[in-house]
């Protein structure tokens, strides 16, 4: 995806900064182009290990407030989840983390994305149900300092609580939306008072969770190899999959990538992003899973409120990152229509 915030760097130029920032060079293999923010790069190292190398948007790079500095929280979270205990959130390794760069270690499996018409539906299931069990894992984590929004972001994207952090989020996108005169096809006043009506539900939320809030297919790799010949075809044209095989093992997942987007917050949140690989209800294999490994999802109507208002934030911020990102009229009419199917949907509960 091409976007004004991708910094491209010269295969020598990329050599020479881990050279110089981790103490190790590399020879680029291919540009990693799905990502929609940051540049990435297939490279092998000089000590001979296949890495994905992750470039910030430059330093002078138009950015909505929120992603001011998200590449440290990625880089946080990686070392968090490799803390965990038994490998319960599976993820690349972090190699390196320098100014403004991250360097990784490559996964095994592809995108989820791009296996789907290749997943049988008892195969989705159980991935489904495997996805639940890891995100009830990632929502362990919580913060060191108790503090609620974005970790890395400015000090006024985060509270002491869940209801202040979330407006100030908010609040954040709709001065972006100022700045870049995004198309909202609805007054800032009427989206915070939808916010306010919801506070209520908000203040149910007492303990901050990381939350990853881009828990999309692309960001999620499966193995398939095993699972049968097709789905092996399908992992070599990505480069990174196993070769196929006539075994019958069930797919796994293999890991989760780009954390950047992360906040501390309510797990709940999460839903919004895993509904775009499948049913995240409460009758879901997804939901199945998270609660059998411990995850506590109770569909009250306040929750059902909250959810409604993340995907008002989620519609908000696709809308507003537009501007600064330089995408076209066909992505920015997508947006706008998730945008007002959310204020409508949230509009319905009053």
């Amino acid at each position: 995806m091409q976007s004004r915030t991708k910094r491209s760097l010269s295969p020598d130029e990329l050599d020479v900064l881990l050279k110089e920032s981790a103490g190790v060079g590399c020879r680029v293999q291919r540009e990693l182009t799905d990502g929609w923010f940051n540049t990435a790069y297939r490279v092998l190292l000089d000590d001979g290990r296949p890495a994905v190398v992750k470039l910030a948007p430059p330093a002078d790079a138009a950015v909505l407030r929120y992603e001011r500095g998200i590449m440290a929280t990625e880089a946080m979270v990686y070392r968090r989840i490799a803390a965990l205990p038994g490998g319960r959130v599976p993820a690349p390794a972090l190699l390196y983390a320098g100014e403004g760069f991250l360097v990784v270690s490559v996964l095994d499996g592809i995108p989820w994305d791009k296996a789907v018409d290749h997943l049988s539906p008892a195969d989705r299931a159980t991935l489904r149900r495997e996805l639940g069990a890891i995100t009830a894992h990632l929502h362990t984590l919580a913060p060191r300092d108790g503090r609620f929004g974005y970790p890395a972001a400015e000090s006024a994207l985060s509270a002491p609580d869940w209801r202040t952090a979330f407006t100030a989020m908010v609040e954040a996108l709709l001065d972006d939306a100022e700045r870049w005169r995004s198309p909202l096809d609805v007054p800032a006043a009427g989206i915070r008072a939808l916010v306010a009506e919801g506070g209520y539900a908000l203040d149910e939320v007492t303990e901050p969770r990381l939350v990853h809030f881009d828990l999309w297919p692309g960001n999620i790799f499966i193995d398939v190899s095993q699972v049968g010949t097709d789905t092996g075809t399908c992992g070599g044209t990505n480069g990174q999959g196993r070769a196929g095989g006539q075994g019958a093992r069930p797919p796994r997942v293999t890991g989760l990538i780009d954390h950047e987007r992360a906040f501390w917050g309510d797990p709940a949140a999460e839903l919004v992003s895993l509904a775009h690989g499948g049913d995240a209800g409460p009758d879901s294999d997804l939901v199945a899973g998270y609660t059998a490994a411990g995850g506590g999802l109770d569909f009250t109507p306040a929750l059902r409120h909250r959810l409604a208002l993340y995907r008002l934030y989620l519609g908000l911020l696709l809308v507003v990152e537009c501007g600064p990102r330089g995408y076209g009229p066909d992505h920015l009419a997508f947006c706008r229509r998730t945008l007002a199917e959310a204020g409508s949907r949230l509009r319905a509960l009053g």
